[in-house]
């Protein structure tokens, strides 16, 4: 039975605590011209997730599209073949490709020094 009168005097303690930071916590609010933010506001938004203002925001998904254009254009010039029911890189296509770059590339040295002669 002792207990009974501790455990009632602790929480009349907790609360009394709980309702002096209530107090602190308005006044501070009120001097401070302070506002508390809901949790909901804080919560992470799946197209902004680092919090960038709306310009920044617009920016960097330009950015991002201009990028992943690029790198479909860059993709899209390696050549490939399936094989096995998988995607690989056409060793044959790119060792044709570099022949024939190599192959103009010497051409016009030649071209043009038969010219000057």
């Amino acid at each position: 039975m002792s207990w009974i009168p501790i455990m009632v005097f602790s929480l009349l303690v907790f609360f009394f605590f709980i309702f002096l930071l209530r107090k602190f916590v308005g006044y501070m609010k009120t001097e401070q011209s302070l506002e508390i933010e809901s949790f909901k506001s804080s919560l992470i938004d799946p197209d902004n997730p680092v919090g960038l203002s709306g310009a920044e925001l617009e920016k960097l998904k330009q950015q991002q599209q201009e990028a992943q254009a690029h790198l479909r254009e860059v993709i899209s010039k390696i050549p490939v073949m399936e094989k096995d029911g998988r995607f690989q890189i056409d060793a044959d296509a790119v060792r044709r490709r570099r022949e024939a770059e190599n192959g103009s590339a010497d051409g016009a040295g030649k071209s043009g020094m038969s010219e000057e002669a």
